[in-house]
């Protein structure tokens, strides 16, 4: 049976999609020479707001695959081709339209005779060009070892349901899971951040590549995806509990933003260094659940009310993926034509703009995209057909049955 459709991940989708493009429209314009120091601050202030886009990806990843798959274990054959051409197909689609786009406006290109191949093969392993892609690569190991995820998932479950302890209820014992897991995932943040880039030197090969593209690792990133297991399993439960939490998440926000703001002003010199807060860091790995587990909360309070905020970013939710994809090659035409320019004083208002620019055109190419034949190829939706034109159709249809009925009777 189809499950119902769980509005507010929808519209959790479409807020990371957007702190996804302000980041990468920020990451343009920060680190310019030309750049002013208060535009500089007030761009980390703002790219705080952001980071909790992409683990949210990964949240929202375990939240569906979890939830359709609850109470039937999927066909893996069936289910990896099914992903490979909603997801894997459109990865190595937009990795050859970067690589091309980047290359074709370069003599190199057109004198040296054969292209370098060699040079894409790499960038679907390790994406340079298309950078945001590597998040496309992180994601899809989620994907290959779901039937584990799901085995384990049950296995905890069922013990849940036949736990007959007087002193811990099954809710209990899962907050028990999550904090020990949250403490074991900030171990890892941990070690990730202060101490792997040293073992590196230490380690041969394959070992050192594997440790210096980490983030590349599902492993970095599973506490996310256990969090959507958790979520799937009890969607009212977990409204409940995240809009009930509202004030804590509110204030660990507010004092982790100020902190990582000031970790990043004390850590830079001339020029703002944002690798400071990156993803594999403990501190940020907090304000992250804070940022996420707030707006998830805000949504659930509101989830009752037909606001056009919430419909415009269900919108967004919807054509996110193909946004996401192509976000970048906007980003890079934008800067084609910035970069030349002397922007002291205006880095922040062009951030914005450019921000703006990027959000509308990425999403306008998603949807049409969405209409054209293949469009799971290049954006992961099916093609979107001419609801008039089904309508009409079926109309006439069941006007032609009853005249036949008619005649017959």
């Amino acid at each position: 049976m189809k499950q119902p459709k769980i509005a507010e991940w929808t519209e959790l989708r479409g807020l990371a999609f957007l702190a996804i493009v302000m980041q990468h429209n920020i990451a343009e314009y920060i680190y310019r020479a030309d750049i002013a120091q208060p535009d500089a601050v007030m761009l980390t202030m703002i790219y705080h707001l952001t980071r909790f886009g992409t683990p949210t990806f990964v949240f929202l990843s375990g939240v569906l695959l979890f939830y359709h798959h609850r109470h039937a274990k999927p066909n893996y054959v069936r289910f990896i081709r099914k992903r490979f051409g909603d997801i894997y197909m459109p990865f190595i689609i937009w990795t050859l339209i970067y690589w091309l786009a980047v290359r074709v406006f370069t003599p190199a290109f057109w004198s040296s005779g054969m292209p370098d191949l060699g040079s894409f093969i790499r960038e679907l392993f390790l994406p340079q060009t298309a950078y945001h892609l590597w998040f496309v690569l992180m994601v899809f190991q989620f994907y290959i070892l779901f039937p584990l995820f799901l085995t384990g998932a049950h296995a905890v479950r069922k013990r849940l349901e036949s736990n007959r302890s007087d002193h811990l209820s099954p809710k209990q014992i899962t907050l028990a899971i999550i904090f020990s897991a949250a403490i074991v995932y900030i171990l890892l943040m941990k070690w990730s951040y202060y101490d792997m880039s040293g073992w590196t030197d230490l380690l041969s090969e394959p070992w050192s590549s594997l440790l210096e593209y980490r983030s590349y690792s599902w492993i970095m990133y599973w506490f996310y995806f256990l969090l959507g297991a958790v979520c799937a399993w009890a969607v009212e439960g977990w409204r409940s509990w995240t809009a009930k939490a509202l004030p804590w998440t509110i204030t660990v926000f507010i004092v982790m933003y100020i902190w990582l703001g000031y970790d990043v002003l004390r850590g830079s010199e001339d020029t703002m260094n944002l690798n400071i807060s990156t993803y594999l860091k403990p501190s940020t790995f907090i304000i992250i659940m804070a940022q996420m587990l707030m707006f998830y909360g805000l949504l659930a309070l509101s989830r009752d009310r037909d606001l056009r905020f919430r419909r415009l970013l269900a919108w967004i939710g919807r054509y996110s993926f193909g946004g996401y994809l192509v976000h970048a090659l906007v980003i890079y035409v934008i800067a084609y034509f910035t970069r030349p320019l002397h922007l002291s004083g205006w880095h922040l208002p062009i951030t914005i703009l450019s921000f703006a620019v990027t959000v509308v055109t990425a999403l306008g190419i998603s949807r049409g995209l969405s209409k054209l034949p293949g469009s799971r190829f290049t954006v992961g939706l099916s093609r979107i057909r001419n609801k008039s034109k089904e309508s009409h159709t079926l109309s006439g249809t069941q006007t032609h049955i009853k005249r036949q009925a008619s005649h017959s009777g």
